[in-house]
């Protein structure tokens, strides 16, 4: 694992008694300890080969800075369904993990033997037990009062496309049929915006209902399948979206967690814009702390043109979309002198606005 996993529970949200703003209904910075439960479908007759698995890279997490703990629990009623829930000190040393290659390799033992697995996270808000759990509770810091959301889960997925490509990558890519938004009672597509810079694509998507089953309704989409088998040829990374297996560690490495939300002004409409910061090796998560930090001001601040922020990253790749006021919004483009001085020591290049692609939004979002 490379030096900077070493220090991030140290330099990341280590401080951060702040009260967070109310307009934040998310966020990974504020310091509060993290909850990981990872459900898993085991195919029949591999329990021994799971646990095994599970045994091996539980000794390599718990090498990893800022793990705490973590169980393995197996279903009293369906011996294929186990339950791995794990605690860590706070949210962005888990995501450094999680997102990294380490991780990538570490879990391949595992994917042989299960079905199925679905990832959750959470911030621990209260904890109740006897004078040894108020004791711990006491030295570590819980999350101070709950978010309020406005029910949109937002992600992002990220890759690069061969360089000359980009031309050809970007007609495919705004030119496919809308795939249905209903995904089920309740779960909805609301928006798919699309930008690129240079060889890189950025889809970020909202959701209304459950993320997972919203993101393989969309896999079995006619539309986007077809969109997906243009793209291929022109992919850095090769994928066979008919191999499981090279489908899947396709969209590990894509994955691009929203990490902060900040809303200004729910009620106003506005143009969406995406901005890149490319972070230097081992600073994104804290290049993305500090422009979390600039956004929460900013939602303050009455003149500002920007209503509506939503950071992803992973691992040195940093997106800010941002949904600013119709009209001239320079301000918007980039950050202000005096606050691009604050992140210049993290960045690896100047930010840069991110070409729009398309953006589509589901009529009744």
């Amino acid at each position: 694992m490379r030096s900077m996993t070493t220090t991030t529970s140290e330099k990341l949200s280590a401080p951060s008694a702040r009260q967070v703003s109310k307009r934040v209904s998310q966020s990974v910075f504020d310091g509060s300890r993290l909850r990981v439960v990872l459900l898993v479908d085991v195919h029949d007759g591999a329990q021994q080969q799971f646990l095994e698995a599970y045994e091996q890279l539980c000794n390599q997490v718990a090498q990893v800075p800022g793990h705490v703990s973590d169980q393995l629990c197996q279903s009293i009623e369906n011996p294929s369904q186990w339950l791995i829930t794990s605690e860590w000190e706070s949210a962005p040393p888990f995501l450094t993990w999680v997102n990294s290659e380490e991780h990538v390799r570490m879990v391949e033992p595992l994917h042989s033997c299960v079905r199925d697995t679905r990832s959750l996270r959470f911030h621990v808000v209260r904890e109740t037990g006897g004078e040894g759990a108020a004791a711990s509770a006491s030295r570590r810091r819980l999350q101070t009062s709950p978010r309020i959301g406005d029910g949109v889960i937002r992600h992002a997925l990220t890759f690069t496309v061969k360089p000359g490509s980009e031309a050809e990558v970007k007609r495919i890519l705004a030119n496919y049929a809308s795939p249905q938004a209903r995904v089920d009672e309740t779960t909805r597509l609301c928006r798919t915006s699309l930008f690129m810079h240079g060889n890189r694509v950025v889809r970020a998507i909202e959701v209304r209902g459950d993320l997972l089953a919203a993101l393989r309704h969309v896999a079995r989409q006619p539309e986007v399948r077809a969109v997906e088998e243009a793209i291929n040829p022109y992919l850095e990374q090769e994928r066979d979206l008919n191999d499981q297996e090279s489908a899947r560690v396709f969209f590990t490495r894509a994955a691009l967690p929203a990490v902060h939300h900040v809303t200004a002004d729910e009620l106003a409409e506005g143009e969406r814009r995406a901005l890149y910061y490319p972070a230097r090796p081992g600073d994104g998560m804290r290049l993305a702390e500090l422009i979390a930090q600039q956004d929460e001001a900013a939602a303050e601040d009455p003149d500002s043109p920007v209503l509506r922020s939503t950071i992803f990253q992973r691992d040195d790749v940093v997106v800010r979309l941002i949904d600013v006021r119709p009209g001239p919004a320079a301000r918007a483009a980039l950050p202000e002198p005096e606050r691009q001085a604050a992140l210049s020591g993290l960045l690896d290049g100047e930010p840069v606005g991110m070409d729009l692609v398309t953006d589509r939004r589901s009529p009744d979002a």
